[in-house]
């Protein structure tokens, strides 16, 4: 199943009751990211990083008739968390600005999600980060308010985490001042990894060609 596929099965099984349209898409995005991964090697749960009774109980509430589909990616292995990771989980967890089940959930999952390589929407699987930005804003608004100079997500994460822990990530005295500037404030446009995922998965297999060697 490709990750176009997988995203528009979850939209449609998405439960009305459980949340709203934009939250609905974001989750959506996750799982699609999650399974995409998932085929590459190492299962659903470790993408996501939730293990796999919560994991179940998660798709059970938002994707209820999508959990056959799912089985097939690994629901159930129970991810390790490293210091980083928990040091970002801990950092939403405390920024959250709504009410149940739904923060703490994707607090869990932006966590996991930023320890990846990529800009932080991408690895959401969202389609920009206008996206995330709007994500944060909602879920987790006295963080996303304190990034005022719109720094990049996951620099800013770790801005706020030294700033918790009282050691500094950065030496430079001001941001202003810093010799890469662009590293933490630069362009952060870029492709949907849903949108490359599906381009791999249309692209041709490559000809054989059989040449003769001659003299």
């Amino acid at each position: 199943m490709t990750a176009d596929a997988t995203y528009a099965l979850l939209s449609q099984s998405l439960e009305p009751s459980a949340c709203d349209s934009f939250d609905g898409h974001v989750l959506a995005c996750l799982f699609a990211i999650g399974a995409a991964e998932s085929v590459r090697g190492g299962p659903m749960s470790e993408a996501l990083g939730i293990s796999g009774q919560a994991l179940r109980g998660v798709i059970d509430k938002y994707f209820p008739c999508a959990i056959f589909h799912l089985e097939r990616y690994g629901l159930d292995c129970e991810p390790a968390v490293e210091d980083e990771e928990l040091s970002i989980r801990m950092l939403l967890q405390r920024s959250r600005a709504t009410t149940g089940d739904l923060g703490a959930l994707l607090a869990i999952i932006v966590a996991r999600r930023a320890t990846r390589p990529h800009h932080l929407w991408q690895d959401l699987g969202l389609t920009n980060r206008g996206e995330l930005s709007a994500l944060l804003q909602r879920h987790f608004a006295p963080l996303a308010l304190r990034n005022s100079q719109d720094m990049k997500w996951k620099k800013f994460f770790y801005r706020m985490i030294c700033r918790d822990d009282s050691y500094r990530l950065c030496v430079a005295p001001s941001c202003s001042e810093c010799c890469d500037f662009n590293g933490c404030f630069g362009d952060e446009s870029g492709e949907s990894l849903l949108a490359r995922v599906r381009l791999q998965y249309e692209a041709p297999a490559p000809m054989a060609f059989h040449s003769t060697h001659v003299g």
